[in-house]
């Protein structure tokens, strides 16, 4: 009788308790049981989901300056020995005489331009579109000519169906302008003050945060704590820089060879170069248009500017700045901006590579952690426990 229930015994730890599969298994029906309880108490978690959404907007744009300034902080009170509180007002000066400098010098030549763009871009569309029909007629691309022609009509009712709804909707919600409005200001008011305070408190966080932990585990928590730091401020950094100086390129590049809208369309090349890989061809469609319109010299001209920043970007700007400090395949990359693209749009875009960063983090600390504690994972695991079958079996 006692062997029965020594071998039944004997069963159940194999194949439940000391079974990496099993094991999976329930952490996996954990995981969705979790899922599904905060789903059925969403009404409790749609309250601290509107908070959230409220101070989001500030709080995120103060993080981002966080990144870019707390190094200056940090080496100004290591090198130095200048508080801390100094350095900051100092960068807030500069960062407002920037504002004005902005204001007064660059908006007015990019607002010039980008109304012109927006105004005339119609007119060249149409250009662009009766250009290539025109083409079409040459013998040698009749065979293509249907397929090119499908494509520019479905292309034409695409942007004709988006910039509807966007009016429509932009007309839906005039309502909400005030909201918007109210929003956007007490971001712009709000966010120099978080800043101010994570720039002066900032560093005094992860120790503060640490001492909710578990003593053994705080140091392994302290640790976790600034390698998510560390990931995130790398990519903020990284992507602003990048972005930045790919914007001054085009402008130099553009203004030299004197493409029409040059700097709005540097600026635009800017931005969407926080997206990356998709980014910067997406802005090259324009200035591909703008540019065939304007002469066949001007596209050659373009394409070599074009040429010259990968090169530049590729070469020497991303690798100095990023490096591969993200340390994600160029493959895992463009999955996941695919994938959060369709699941949050734009959103997704903006936040998936860094919320993968993190949960990587997370989850790669977590399962070291298991590794190191569970006896699964030993080499003689499954050897012993085999041996005391077998033992079983002979007695």
């Amino acid at each position: 009788m006692e062997n029965n229930q020594h071998r039944g015994g004997t069963v159940f730890k194999k194949w439940f308790l000391d079974n990496r599969f099993s094991i999976v298994l329930l952490n996996v029906l954990l995981f969705f049981l979790i899922i599904w309880v905060f789903n059925k108490v969403s009404f409790v978690l749609n309250p601290a989901w509107i908070f959230f959404s409220a101070i989001l907007p500030p709080l995120l744009l103060a993080v981002i300056q966080y990144y870019i300034m707390n190094p200056v902080v940090d080496w100004c009170e290591r090198k130095f020995k200048i508080p801390r509180v100094v350095t900051i007002i100092v960068l807030f000066l500069l960062v407002v005489v920037a504002l004005i400098w902005i204001i007064n010098i660059l908006v007015p030549i990019a607002q010039n331009q980008i109304n012109s763009l927006i105004k005339n871009w119609p007119h060249i569309w149409n250009d662009a579109v009766n250009a290539t029909q025109n083409a079409l007629q040459d013998p040698r691309l009749h065979s293509f000519k249907g397929s090119i022609k499908g494509m520019i009509d479905n292309t034409q009712k695409t942007l004709f169906k988006s910039g509807q709804s966007t009016i429509n909707a932009t007309i839906g919600n005039i309502s909400s302008a005030v909201s918007i409005i109210t929003m956007v200001a007490m971001t712009l008011l709000t966010a120099p003050f978080i800043l101010f305070f994570m720039l002066k408190d900032g560093h005094q966080l992860r120790p503060y945060i640490t001492k909710f932990a578990p003593e053994k585990w705080q140091p392994s928590f302290s640790k976790l704590l600034y390698d998510i730091n560390y990931a995130v401020a790398s990519y903020v950094r990284g992507q602003i820089t990048v972005a930045f100086w790919v914007g001054v390129m085009f402008s130099l590049g553009y203004i030299l060879i004197g493409l029409p809208y040059g700097v709005a369309l540097a600026i635009l090349a800017g931005f969407m170069n926080l997206i990356p890989y998709f980014g910067t061809p997406l802005a090259m469609i324009p200035v591909i248009v703008i540019s065939i319109m304007t002469s066949g010299s001007m596209l050659i001209k373009v394409l070599i500017v074009f040429a010259i920043e990968q090169t530049i970007e590729s070469r020497i700007l991303s690798p100095w700045v990023m490096g591969n400090k993200m340390e994600m395949h160029p493959i895992t990359t463009i999955l996941l901006l695919i994938g959060a693209s369709a699941v949050w749009g734009l959103w997704g875009v903006v936040f998936g590579i860094p919320i993968y960063a993190i949960l990587k983090i997370i989850v790669s600390r977590v399962y070291n952690y298991y590794r190191r504690e569970s006896k699964l994972f030993e080499e003689n695991a499954v050897s012993s426990t085999t041996g005391d079958a077998d033992h079983d079996e002979s007695e």
